[in-house]
């Protein structure tokens, strides 16, 4: 009764969203203000009957409940409660509902948090995010019900892919999810602008919050997700641009372009189109990576099952949304005309600068992404795009990226000297310089340059809070939140760069060890101790006790493993990972031969660093988030003129 009742409840969200996109709009449209008023309530109903249904499908999960498809393809009685929870998200179907289930609470939140907005354009804003959740909730209710059940029901499931019962992959989904919808507001805001015509300083403001909430939840995905892939899968590595890593990583990019563009609309009613057009394309890259992930046309860790209809929905639902808008923007956006004219050497030109860099990056992405699929449809050619295109290309326009963030906050608005802006940052060239000399003595070129503008951006950071404090400590509590964040994400961004230069020093080596016996690698003594089987609640388990020596002194006893799972008929690894701060030691159990083992072990130097600056860069956003005046303030007289518009 209860997977009935969530199928209902989904049917009910489809009604309330179709009426959530026509009546709100076309209130706006003929100026009916009952009408607009059901913007709220509609979307309020949505998320409440979306709420409904995916707790129905939580249930069925937590109780095994095993006539429900999606549940005895997905779980098994054996699997702990936290995976039978997370395996709702861990399928297409599960997945697609808790997509549609944090659109409605987009709709909702801008309902609730919006009511200071002008009437027309909180309209147009839910209207339009009614459009976009009444297409995907058709997607899932057609296409991808998650409630069909099957008879007679099975015994037991078919338990959730091994990969996937972890901890690390059970919170990036929704983390991950929350970024891609959250910039639905930023375009829902973009697509209400052209329909009303007017784009002024209080629209930059009011879409910032959103955007940086948005961005500060991808950022966390991205790095929970790269951190999986890092222990989980035993490679090593961090990062494989894997073409569905990738298409998390571009609307990162451009979503990181709009936030510093809405800031020029909001102080200087400058760059219109470009954020405009930056909002309809960053919520068209987060479209396409669920396309990619979805339609079954990328060979991935990450893809779901290969589906053509499902594809060609996605792919229907995706063209109206992403043609769509950019016809709007061809119609309208001749009627924002530029204003707020600014010298190049200027905080407008700096932010410019940037987001013409973040483009070109995301450009070189996508090509690299999306051209063998199109060689392999157009000329029948298959061959792929792998890391080493990504990183000879990325890096030397990443360079002046880097360059170019530490000084664009010292440059003032409107027009700016760059000798004013060296005369302040001539410290943050000192400490560049003396850590660019320490690398370039022990590391090859490109890492040490890494190493010298990541100590340049992160010094010119503080620098930046320093100067705002008159270089007094007592002051620093008169900073604004929202400057803070900015400097600590900033901050983050040098801690990642960190400690992917220091990944480039990783050393690593293979070798046939049995019980008792010691290597050394990189200076420290890795002693195989024993080799023991282990019982885990749904799997067998290999395990290695094996003890980290320096100079005869125990550092650590690690424990790397390698799981077997009888109903997948799959065997997975554990690394084991002892961190320092400085370094992580990390030692991967491979298959055994003869009474030894093949022990894998890697010294990854600042590794710890990627997901930690990536982490400060998410909390820096939530930091600017909290600052009262990012989220609530209005420029008076940018607020004062809309309502006179709108009455």
């Amino acid at each position: 009764m209860i997977p009935e009742l969530g199928h209902f409840a989904m049917a009910l969200a489809v009604a309330l969203a179709v009426a959530q996109a026509i009546l709100p709009l076309w209130g706006a449209a003929r100026n009916d203000a009952r009408m607009m008023a059901t913007a709220g309530p509609l979307a309020t109903g949505q998320l409440l009957a979306m709420t409904v249904s995916f707790a129905a499908l939580v249930w069925a999960y937590v109780i095994s409940d095993f006539s429900v498809g999606n549940v005895a393809s997905n779980s098994h009685t054996l699997k702990p409660l936290l995976y039978k929870i997370t395996g709702t998200w861990g399928n297409h179907e599960g997945s697609l509902l808790l997509w549609c289930l944090l659109l409605a609470g987009c709709a909702a939140a801008v309902a609730g948090f919006g009511r200071k907005l002008p009437t027309r354009l909180r309209a147009r804003v839910i209207g339009v995010l009614g459009l976009v959740a009444a297409g995907f909730l058709l997607f899932s209710l057609l296409t991808s019900n998650p409630f069909i059940r099957i008879w007679p029901p099975p015994m037991e499931g078919r338990d959730l892919n091994p990969l996937l019962q972890d901890p690390g992959l059970a919170f990036h989904p929704p983390l991950l999810y929350a970024g891609y919808v959250g910039f639905s507001i930023a375009f829902a805001f973009a697509v209400a602008a052209l329909l009303e015509g007017r784009l002024d300083a209080a629209w930059g403001r009011w879409v910032r919050p959103w955007t940086l909430a948005a961005w500060a939840f991808l950022t966390a995905g991205i790095a929970l997700g790269s951190w999986w892939a890092y222990y989980e899968l035993g490679w090593g590595g961090y990062w494989f641009w894997d073409p569905v890593e990738n298409a998390s990583l571009m609307p990162w990019l451009t979503g990181t372009a709009l936030l510093h563009s809405a800031i020029v609309v909001e102080k200087r009613e400058a760059l219109r189109i470009w954020t405009v057009l930056l909002a309809i394309a960053t919520f068209s890259l987060s479209l396409m990576g669920t396309f990619l992930v979805r339609s079954g046309v990328l060979n991935s860790v990450h893809a779901f099952a290969n589906d053509p209809t499902r594809g060609m929905f996605i792919l229907a639902l995706l063209l109206a949304t992403i043609g769509g808008a950019l016809a709007l923007f061809a119609w309208r956006a001749p009627k924002l005309a530029p204003t707020g004219l600014f010298a190049p050497i200027s905080r407008e030109g700096a932010l410019v600068l940037n987001n013409i860099l973040l483009c070109t990056i995301t450009s070189v992405v996508f090509a690299g992404t999306l051209w063998p699929l199109v060689a392999d449809l157009l000329f029948g050619i298959k061959f792929s795009v792998g890391a080493p295109f990504f990183n000879s290309t990325i890096i030397w326009i990443a360079l002046p990226l880097l360059l170019a963030m530490a000084i664009g906050p010292m440059l003032a608005w409107k027009r700016a000297s760059l000798e004013d802006a060296a005369r302040r940052l001539w410290p943050a060239c000192v400490v560049a310089l003396l850590v660019g000399g320490i690398a370039f003595w022990g590391a090859p070129v490109l890492p040490a340059l890494g190493f010298m503008l990541a100590a340049w951006l992160a010094a010119g950071s503080l620098l930046d809070v320093a100067g705002r404090a008159r270089f007094r400590p007592s002051r620093l509590g008169t900073v604004p939140r929202a400057a803070w964040g900015t400097a600590i994400a900033h901050i983050g961004m040098a801690m990642s760069i960190a400690g992917i230069c220091g990944m480039a020093l990783a050393s690593e080596t293979t070798a046939l060890m049995r019980p008792g016996e010691t290597l050394t690698h990189a200076g420290y003594d890795w002693k195989l101790v024993a080799v023991n089987d282990r019982t885990g609640p749904n799997y067998a388990a290999r395990a290695a006790t094996l003890e980290l020596r320096r100079g005869g002194d125990l550092i650590v006893t690690m424990h790397p493993e390698r799981h077997s799972f009888s109903t997948q008929r799959m065997t997975t690894t554990e690394a084991a990972i002892h961190t320092n701060g400085i370094a992580d030691f990390y030692v991967v159990l491979g298959e055994e031969r003869d009474g030894a083992a093949i022990m894998r072990l890697h010294y990854n130097p600042l590794a710890p660093w990627i997901w930690l600056g990536a982490l400060v860069m998410a909390l820096g956003g939530f930091l600017s988030l909290s600052d009262r005046s990012l989220r609530l303030g209005v420029p008076r007289r940018a607020s004062a003129a809309l309502q006179e518009a709108t009455a």
